[in-house]
Parts: C-alpha cells; sequence; structure tokens
C-alpha cells in the first residue's frame, strides 16, 4: 500500500511539472506571415506594418515571408499545409475568394483547410486613363464607348485578378465592349497607359496617385463604395455613372483549419488593436487603405459572400478556366 501511495504521488508530481508547460499561453515562439506575392507589393507592405506593431504587442517575433507564386496559390498552399497552432498566418487579397472560380484544380479546400481570422482592410482601386482620351469621368467613357463599340481597350496584369474582373463588372454594368489587353505587371502596364498604348485601366490607388497627380495619368472614377481621401475630388462610379456599383478588394488573415478558437480570437484581437493604433491608420489610408480588424464570424460572412460574387462574374464574362 506504501509503494502505491508513493508511486501515486510520483505520478502526480510529474503531471503538476508537465501541465504548466503545456499551458503556456500563445505565442511562445516566432510567427510567420506568408505573403503569396513578391516582396514590395502592397500586400508585402501592408503586413510589415502591421507585422511590426504585433511584434511589439505579442513579444514574440513576427517575420513576413514572401512565397509568391501561381497567382498566390502557391503561398495559400503552405499555409494550408502547415500545423494548425496559429504559427503560421496567410495573408491574402480577395485573389483567395476568387482562385476557386477561376482554377481547374486547386492544391488545397478554399473553404475547408482555412479559418477566415480577420479583414485587415478594405481596399479601392481607381478607374484611370491616358490624359489623351476624350473622356474625363466615367460617363463620358461609357458614352465614348457606346459610340465607338469595340474600338477602345483597357489594360489588365493577370487574368481573373481583382482588376481584371472589377473591369468586367464595370463593363457589364455600363452595357459597354472594351478589349482587354494583358501585360506582365504595373511596371509594364503604367508606361502603356502613360504612351497611350491602352486607353483605360483599373489600377491599385497607391500606385496610380503619383502619376495623377504629376498629370501623366487622368482619374476617372474610384469603384468603391466611397470615395477616398488620398483622391477626394474624384467621384465613385456610382456617383457618377452607374447608381450602386461597388467593387472594393480586401486582405486579410488566415490560418489553417483546426487551429485552436481561442488562438484565432486572440490573433484578431490583437490585429485589431494594431489597425486601431492612429499611427497605423495615417500610413494605411495613405496607401489607399481602410482598416476594419473585422471578427473571425464577419470576415467568414464576407468571404462566403465574395466566392459566390466572383463565381459569378468569372461565368459571366466567360474566362477560360486556368491550370
Amino acid at each position: 500500500m506504501r509503494r502505491l501511495r508513493l508511486a501515486l504521488a510520483i505520478v502526480l508530481a510529474a503531471v503538476g511539472l508537465v501541465a504548466p508547460a503545456a499551458a503556456q499561453p500563445y505565442p511562445t515562439k516566432p510567427i510567420r506571415i506568408v505573403v503569396p506575392y513578391a516582396a514590395g507589393g502592397a500586400v508585402d507592405v501592408v503586413a510589415r506594418l502591421i507585422g511590426a506593431k504585433l511584434q511589439e504587442s505579442l513579444g514574440q517575433p513576427v517575420i513576413v515571408e514572401n512565397r509568391a507564386g501561381a497567382g498566390g496559390n502557391a503561398g495559400a498552399d503552405q499555409v494550408a499545409k502547415s500545423p494548425p497552432d496559429g504559427y503560421t498566418i496567410l495573408q491574402n487579397t480577395n485573389g483567395q475568394a476568387i482562385g476557386p472560380a477561376l482554377y481547374r484544380h486547386l492544391p488545397f479546400d478554399t473553404l475547408k483547410d482555412f479559418i477566415p481570422v480577420t479583414q485587415l482592410v478594405a481596399t479601392s482601386t481607381v478607374l484611370v486613363a491616358n490624359p489623351k482620351l476624350p473622356a474625363a469621368s466615367a460617363k463620358n467613357l461609357i458614352a465614348l464607348a457606346k459610340s465607338k463599340p469595340g474600338a477602345l481597350n483597357y489594360g489588365m496584369t493577370g487574368v481573373g485578378n481583382s482588376l481584371h474582373l472589377t473591369m468586367e463588372m464595370f463593363k457589364r454594368a455600363a452595357g459597354i465592349e472594351i478589349q482587354a489587353i494583358p501585360y506582365r505587371g504595373d511596371a509594364l502596364l503604367n508606361p502603356a497607359l502613360i504612351a497611350g498604348e491602352v486607353d483605360v485601366a483599373i489600377v491599385p490607388i497607391a500606385t496610380a496617385v503619383p502619376l495623377i497627380e504629376g498629370g501623366q495619368l487622368r482619374a476617372l472614377a474610384i469603384n468603391s463604395a466611397k470615395r477616398s481621401p488620398v483622391l477626394p475630388h474624384v467621384p465613385t462610379v456610382s456617383e457618377d455613372a452607374i447608381a450602386g456599383f461597388e467593387a472594393s478588394g480586401w486582405q486579410g488573415y488566415f490560418v489553417p483549419a483546426r487551429t485552436p478558437r481561442e488562438v484565432v480570437a486572440l490573433i484578431q484581437r490583437e490585429a485589431a488593436k494594431v489597425l486601431a493604433d492612429p499611427e497605423v491608420q495615417v500610413r494605411l489610408k495613405a496607401m489607399g487603405n481602410d482598416p476594419l480588424g473585422s471578427t473571425p464570424e464577419e470576415f467568414a460572412a464576407k468571404f462566403r459572400a465574395d466566392l459566390a460574387k466572383f463565381a459569378g462574374i468569372v461565368k459571366a464574362a466567360q474566362i477560360p478556366l486556368q491550370d
């Protein structure tokens, strides 16, 4: 009996020693934010800004890792297959909601393999034109396109990306036809716009503002529901030409499925605190972003709605499935 009591005491003592280690609060080691695009782009810049602040508040290194390729799917796949412990976070755009409608095969299940954590920001785009085009507004552009069916063209930087789909939404809402001219990134598209090789394009506000202010491009309209604070005098498409038109983008956090609920909640809370920081807000808004920090439930609902919306746009635009 004495031996049994002694053995039981040893077991209880061992459990007492192990339990505190097992119950250590998240995080206890570095956190990776995977950006599925090249360094220096819009997503990378936001990731590094927020990541630096998270590092301060969480007390652990936050490392931004760029894993570009396959239209953002390579980085997303890496996160989908990572341990569900909160130490690997995907920061992606609404391209995450476009992929299932655009690609014939994906290496992951967009709904089942991820948990939406929070929408970090809403992003705005702007409809721009070469200054020599005889159109000073979205309404003018629609009238010009209707007077010359199929004569105008637009530049785009990727089949099925959010900028391409926004233009397709605009074309269908306006009842016009404008021919697509593909370019491999903004670095080639913007010079083509300035030179007049293409007539119009929908581009990120952050990259367009210097060219608009310099007179190299003309801003016709903002595509989101409200005007942009960095281009306050440019009306929205809804104000100027097509009532109810709205096409804003986003960036958000996703973690692998089966990540503990309390870890998801903590990441969301900490991100929301960072996004509420006045300094962070000023810097994000200067890049054309609207800081949000929504709850996991709110972001999941928006994500599902966008999956359905983009599936409809891809089908209506008859965009062929990509490999």
